[in-house]
């Protein structure tokens, strides 16, 4: 990775790229510390916390900000709409045939496809931070609730959350056109990055603490050894199962082709193991998102109201149970509508490739689906453990206030791997000297 890097430094396009880059995440934190008026930011930091039983989608918000959520500034939404935008346009590219040809017609099906998905996401965002003033009216965060200073407040708050997401949709646009590419990603990883100072500064504080009065806080040493041992366990479990894949052998037959004639050939279809990627989390984040905002109307104390206060308790076993259900269930439905297996076993058979030992036709395609559905449910299984395995930690005082979330490494682990992949095949195209060199 670091060669890399060297390397793209020193090609002159791509140094410019990287620097632009390093300016729209520059601009990109300042935003994250622009603070909305009106608003008592000290109430919401005390509803981040865990142990005070403090709103699991509120901590997911946090997150993915990179702070900016639990302290109100104009970029608290984060990139969430824009990815919902893009999330849902391509659920309704499957499902709606008019944007389904859209996605067949090139590039300028793409920017239509763009269009729509960029007024989605002013719509995802205005909704959104509807939703975050409902929030912060019932913690009593909001300065002003009634009368014209109460509707002047609600406009300002709403305008200043809308036009960030706006923003934000703008910088991760602007990375893809001049900068390195994967711009929303690229946002995302800065957010989760700059939370990293602070956690390491906790655990500069433990490790005070245990050289101070050593015979009281030795075990501090404890606390902070596991959890660096954790998040490099989880980092390199990630990297691991980031590359691993099934691989089905292919044959493909003697051919000629005018007056050459092609010998059979043995090749491999790949499946990756996290074929859905981060994004039945996303998914399952969104639905937990429901019983929140149900949890706030729901005034009168009873079952529903216990059951929908659970679910917004990230240290309740009824809340994790969920999580756990939803990751795997949208895992399959995510893989469900991205990967066909009839159509990958028609084209197999177009091409003049087999499975060796499975007959071409339906044969195949139950084979292709059996597959796809064991490498799926390992790779849901997977990211569950992930999404759940941080949470469990936080039963351990005070590991809590150390450990990094599944989501966020996994993340950061696949937006470097992505953007290094990437800066290696531009390098390659750029410095690539040629056979007779």
């Amino acid at each position: 990775m670091l060669k890399t890097l060297k390397q793209a430094w020193k090609t002159g396009d791509l140094k410019k790229r990287l620097l632009y880059t390093l300016l729209i995440m520059v601009v990109f934190r300042l935003g994250s510390i622009i603070p909305v008026p009106f608003l008592d930011v000290e109430i919401l930091k005390e509803a981040m916390k865990v142990r005070s039983g403090g709103s699991a989608l509120l901590m997911y918000f946090d997150t993915l900000s990179g702070g900016a959520f639990a302290q109100a500034t104009m970029f608290a939404l984060s990139v969430q709409p824009n990815i919902n935008a893009s999330i849902i346009m391509q659920l309704m590219g499957v499902a709606i045939p008019a944007l389904e040809a859209l996605q067949r017609e090139g590039e300028q099906g793409r920017k239509r496809i763009n269009a729509i998905t960029r007024i989605l996401t002013i719509f995802l965002g205005l909704s959104q931070a509807f939703m975050y003033y409902m929030v912060l009216g019932s913690m009593g965060a909001l300065k002003y609730t009634s009368g014209w200073e109460g509707f002047f407040c609600a406009v300002v708050i709403l305008s200043i959350f809308t036009a960030g997401t706006a923003l934000i949709m703008w910088l991760g646009e602007r990375v893809n056109e001049n900068g390195i590419g994967n711009g929303v990603s690229i946002l995302l990883f800065a957010g989760i990055v700059s939370r990293m100072p602070s956690l390491i500064g906790k655990m500069g504080i433990y490790i005070s603490e245990a050289i101070a009065n050593p015979s009281v806080n030795w075990i501090n040493y404890i606390y902070v050894s596991v959890s660096i041992l954790i998040f490099l366990g989880m980092t390199w479990l990630i990297v691991f199962m980031n590359d691993a894949e099934r691989r089905i052998p292919i044959l493909y037959a003697k051919r000629v082709v005018g007056r050459r004639v092609f010998d059979s050939q043995n090749s491999f279809l790949p499946f990756k193991i996290g074929l859905a990627g981060v994004m039945p989390i996303v998914f399952a984040s969104s639905i937990l998102m429901i019983p929140n905002l149900l949890s706030m109307v729901v005034q009168k104390d009873g079952l529903l109201k216990s059951i929908l206060t659970a679910l917004t308790v990230q240290t309740g076993w009824l809340y994790r149970v969920t999580y756990f259900a939803l990751i795997i269930m949208f895992a399959y439905f995510y893989v469900s509508i991205s990967y066909d297996p009839l159509e990958i076993s028609n084209n197999l058979r177009q091409s003049g490739a087999t499975v060796p030992g499975i007959r071409p036709g339906k044969p195949t395609t139950d084979f292709l689906s059996r597959i796809l559905s064991k490498v799926t449910l390992m790779g849901a299984l997977f990211l569950a453990f992930l999404a759940i395995f941080p949470m469990l930690l936080s039963n351990f005082a005070p590991l809590e206030t150390l450990y990094v979330s599944g989501t966020s490494i996994i993340i950061l682990v696949g937006t470097a791997l992505e953007t290094v992949k990437m800066l290696h095949s531009q390098t390659m195209m750029r410095v690539y000297k040629g056979f007779l060199d």
